[in-house]
């Protein structure tokens, strides 16, 4: 069966759109109740956060959008020291997509939040003619989620002078993954989209002095860290040797002029930390799952005469290079 126009007349087809796909992956108490808007427990400090996801194909090696809607979210949420408590979810669907593919979708969001530990209480669902081509929906989420009190919250305007930069894991899987699906290059490269709540949750328990935290997605580490050293007035000095990229993203980006600076990622996140709780920060992180990977790429120079509000990467053979803003649009769209 497909969506037609019916589905979003708001009559019997959309309750049994409802009933049928999104009330049965999302049930909970609160969404259950199938009201215009859910009334929760809350907290004094919240994080909010909005998103929306476009990504073509919608289903790819390691992920599909359902999956990337509640990382992406979740991530964002916990990037602003947030325990990510709640998702909405509205879904743009075209005329013609395949009802069991939109149940598939619905069902690995279902679970990527059940991971995530976030429930989905309430949302929307709109159909729209499909102008030509391949059936497809768009994902709407807003999240939100708790702040302690006491937490001395991070942002990107808070790097110290000699902070150590650490990065998750290896840069560049999303991208790789999207892009060579569309172009037919065969590899074994999956998308890294993954929540990460283990690894942020355990640098805040164990009281590590975090002053800045972003996932890296769209404009890729390059574009963070310029953000970084702008909001800070500071330099952030990289090596090169330690930056992590698995050798199949190095051959892809080889063979297509791509850069794993500027490359999309949906599961990995940037820190700046007290130098002094870097090499604990660093083992928290490689003891969480998705971690595995992660290493200290760098550090920070601040308050010094000389120094320029850039990212500089020493290269292998000795160089320095400016690692700048990334100039025009970064392809694919992953969100």
């Amino acid at each position: 069966m497909k969506v037609t126009m019916a589905h979003g007349s708001g009559g019997e087809s959309t309750s049994k759109l409802i009933s049928e796909v999104f009330a049965k992956h999302f049930k909970n108490e609160y969404l259950d109740k199938l009201e215009d808007s859910a009334v929760v427990p809350g907290n004094k400090k919240i994080a909010v956060t909005t998103d929306s996801f476009v990504v073509t194909p919608i289903i790819f090696p390691g992920g599909d959008i359902g999956r990337l809607s509640v990382c992406g979210t979740v991530n964002d949420l916990l990037m602003s020291g947030a325990r990510p408590m709640y998702l909405t979810c509205g879904c743009i669907l075209e005329e013609g997509l395949e009802i069991e593919v939109l149940d598939k979708i619905i069902a690995s969001m279902a679970e990527t939040a059940k991971e995530a530990g976030v429930k989905i209480i309430t949302g929307d669902t709109k159909v729209i003619e499909n102008k030509g081509g391949e059936p497809g929906l768009i994902i709407n989420t807003s999240g939100v989620g708790f702040i302690d009190e006491n937490l001395d919250v991070p942002g990107p305007f808070k790097l110290q002078d000699e902070d150590a930069i650490i990065v998750s894991g290896n840069l560049g899987d999303h991208h790789a993954a999207i892009l060579g699906t569309r172009m037919g290059i065969e590899s074994n490269i999956v998308s890294d989209n993954a929540p990460l709540r283990e690894m942020v949750e355990k640098l805040l328990d164990n009281n590590i002095r975090v002053h800045a935290m972003r996932d890296v997605t769209r404009g890729g580490l390059g574009t963070v860290l310029n953000e970084f050293c702008s909001a800070s007035e500071c330099e952030i000095l990289l090596n090169e040797e330690s930056m992590p990229v698995s050798a199949t993203v190095k051959d892809f980006c080889g063979i297509l002029g791509l850069d794993p600076m500027y490359m999309g990622n949906e599961g990995k996140m940037v820190l700046s930390v007290h130098k002094d709780d870097a090499k604990k920060a660093l083992s928290l992180i490689k003891g969480s799952k998705y971690g595995e990977n992660a290493g200290i790429i760098g550090s920070v120079r601040k308050n010094k005469e000389t120094v320029d509000n850039n990212v500089v990467l020493c290269t292998k053979i000795g160089g320095k290079r400016i690692i700048g803003l990334m100039y025009g649009e970064g392809l694919p769209r992953i969100c």
